[in-house]
């Protein structure tokens, strides 16, 4: 296979903004397409050594995946190795476990399957993975199963179907895709089948390229061509968002892009030579090990850090994965790649016995859930981290779907509704606190908060999810109106879902607009309508936040013997990042009263994440167990809600 400069530069325009996206720079806000650019080039590397070799029936299974083990198992394992040290001294017994569970997915090729089922790529808690960016290996690999068989199976039958059946299964795989955007976007995200397109379009590529000679591109075709692919490719880097419904119809941006620089780049024209220059093909070449090394180290920093590293940390990390990635091209990816060197028997043996050892350690991980041995400080990382479990409220049955369950409810005639999301949930516990013997009823659904006839809608929220939210306070307004007992409705929600710039909602009548705009008369009709059947409604407001994971800054600090008060929240801070809800709220409280926890809080400085010994918050917002309970007595939840008779 004639090697091609211009393809080493492409690497290098799939890899930099991979990393760049990750370490949080919103110039490359987009920058995840480079996983797409890579899945091109893949796809048209391998099919033209695939169809190269059926061609002069030379193609043997067995040579094809011990190329994949030379090229991918030896810098991946090593990384891996490298991990563990850091994993051990710095990891809490609950991310030790995911860890130890990824390391046993990663030699199966399945840690797409095991990250889709942790949680979306695009979560807060996935910047924490250390192996997260293997999906796409797992894709690849998963892919690279069936399609030689396919390919040598058609090949003999009938090689004329080769084309018609791949394009089926590629209309196949993309419409699946965009369907799978808007309605399941986690598995679409993650998993071959809406994946595979990707790399079934590089392989059309490497059909074309291979049977060219009587394509007829003239010279001035190939360089616009070959620029328009370049243009495609950075707008998807500069413009697309976490927001931009992803891999369906919108991906064809990128994909497109790489396709038409394959086809049109030669060292002959001067796209070619821009993107094969010096730079990007001397990056490009070192692109698997800095694609492997770039999310450790990011992930390990905030791990160690209490709060989200700085750019320049994140700049830092990003030349040190640079540099690590030269020395593994160097000393482990090259000599495993010479079959002189080291023979066919010898890497598959090295394959088996690095994955069994992967495998072991990381069962060991699992089923010892993270604590293996007395790692240091491992009883204070296991007191603090239970502190920050979930706070669903009455039951975890009061969550994700409306319920009538008793389990969500103190007293079957309740007094009071308390309604909205998971910042409503978190409520519950504070108000048992400041009234052992409350009446209450919880109907709360993540996300979801208490305002009728509007929803949010985003890439996560689909448009689906957005009606069966509105149904479910439809749900919770009639169960208002069936229980005349219920003399308090308790409203909380973070509200920003609604009113952050930027944000969506879909409304009764099915249209998708700002819910700045409607927000407000949203939720004061919703006020109105509740007034208008006899009952008192009341709102939460959001304790203060700042972006950062204040429980896990908590759970860190005790972890690592730091002061506590480290975690607190600037009043600045606060106030910038709340100033959309909190303007909200402002302008809410002349028609509903709002209690707001900042009044206990904050100071002129700052707000705390702690009080005494007590864990205020367990994540970035929501309540502990403990905070809520602390909080309901210093506040007086129950007593707050009386004030307004």
């Amino acid at each position: 296979m004639q090697y091609r400069r211009e393809i080493d530069g492409l690497r290098a325009l799939a890899v930099l903004p991979v990393i760049l996206f990750h370490a949080g720079f919103d110039l490359f806000s987009g920058g995840f397409v480079g996983v797409d650019i890579f899945f091109v080039i893949s796809g048209y590397l391998i099919t033209t050594i695939i169809i190269s070799e059926l061609e002069n029936e030379k193609f043997s299974l067995i040579t094809f995946y011990e190329r994949r083990a030379r090229r991918i198992l030896p810098a991946l394992f090593f990384v891996m190795f490298c991990c563990i040290p850091f994993a051990w001294f710095w990891l809490s017994p609950g991310d030790m476990k995911d860890f130890s569970q990824s390391l046993v997915a990663v030699p199966f090729f399945s840690s797409n399957i095991l990250f889709w089922l942790q949680g979306g790529y695009f979560a807060s808690a996935a910047e924490l993975k250390p192996l997260l960016h293997t999906w796409s290996l797992a894709v690849e690999e998963q892919f690279y199963l069936f399609f030689p068989l396919l390919l040598m199976l058609i090949w003999k039958i009938a090689r004329s179907w080769v084309l018609p059946l791949l394009m089926v299964i590629f209309v196949v795989s993309l419409g699946l895709a965009e369907w799978g955007a808007l309605s399941k976007p986690g598995a679409t995200f993650y998993l071959l089948p809406t994946r595979g397109w990707e790399l079934l379009l590089g392989s059309f590529a490497a059909f074309f390229m291979y049977y060219k000679k009587s394509s007829g591109l003239g010279f001035r075709a190939l360089e616009v061509g070959g620029w328009l692919g370049l243009l495609l490719i950075l707008v998807s880097i500069l413009f697309f968002d976490k927001e931009t419904p992803f891999p369906g119809f919108y991906a064809l941006v990128p994909t497109i892009g790489t396709l038409l620089i394959i086809i049109c780049a030669t060292d002959q024209n001067v796209v070619g030579k821009f993107v094969g220059n010096r730079v990007f093909v001397g990056v490009g070449l070192i692109s698997y090990s800095a694609y492997l090394w770039h999310q450790p180290l990011f992930a390990f920093a905030r791990h160690r850090s209490l709060n989200e590293p700085s750019e320049w940390m994140y700049g830092g990390l990003s030349l040190l994965a640079l540099l690590l990635a030269y020395f593994s091209w160097r000393f482990i990816e090259n000599p495993f790649r010479n079959k002189s060197r080291i023979g066919r028997g010898r890497v598959f043996l090295f394959s088996l016995a690095g994955s069994a050892v992967f495998v072991l350690f990381g069962l060991w991980g699992h089923y010892t859930n993270g604590i293996y041995i007395a790692r240091p400080n491992i009883d204070i990382a296991l007191s603090a981290e239970s502190r920050l479990k979930a706070n669903q409220g009455l039951s975890s049955i009061c969550d994700i779907n409306y319920t009538n369950s008793t389990e969500c409810m103190t007293d079957p005639n309740p007094e009071v509704l308390l309604w909205g999301d998971s910042y409503a949930m978190h409520l519950a516990a504070g108000f048992i606190s400041s009234n052992p013997k409350i009446r209450l009823v919880q109907k709360t659904v993540s996300v979801c908060g208490p305002i009728l006839d509007i929803a949010p809608i985003s890439s996560t929220y689909t448009r689906a999810w957005s009606e069966k939210c509105m149904a479910n306070n439809d749900k919770v307004f009639q169960y208002l109106k069936d229980n005349p007992e219920i003399k308090y409705v308790v409203m909380s929600s973070p509200f920003k879902q609604y009113v952050n710039e930027g944000q969506k909602v879909l409304t009764k009548d099915g249209r998708v607009v700002f819910g700045k705009d409607v927000a407000y008369s949203a939720m004061l009709e919703t006020v109105n309508r509740i007034r208008a059947i006899g009952r008192k409604p009341v709102v939460f407001a959001p304790p203060p936040k700042n972006g950062e994971n204040i429980g896990r800054c908590l759970m860190r600090a005790a972890y690592f013997s730091e002061n506590l008060s480290l975690c607190h929240i600037s009043l600045e801070d606060y106030k910038s990042h709340q100033r959309f809800v909190n303007d909200f709220l402002v302008r809410l409280e002349s028609s509903v009263p709002v209690v707001w926890l900042s009044d206990t809080l904050c100071s002129s400085r700052h707000c705390v994440s702690h009080i005494n010994d007590v864990f205020i918050y367990r994540d970035g917002g929501h309540l502990s167990h403990e905070g809520s309970a602390y909080l309901g007595k210093a506040v007086g939840f129950y007593e707050a809600i009386k004030e307004i008779d």
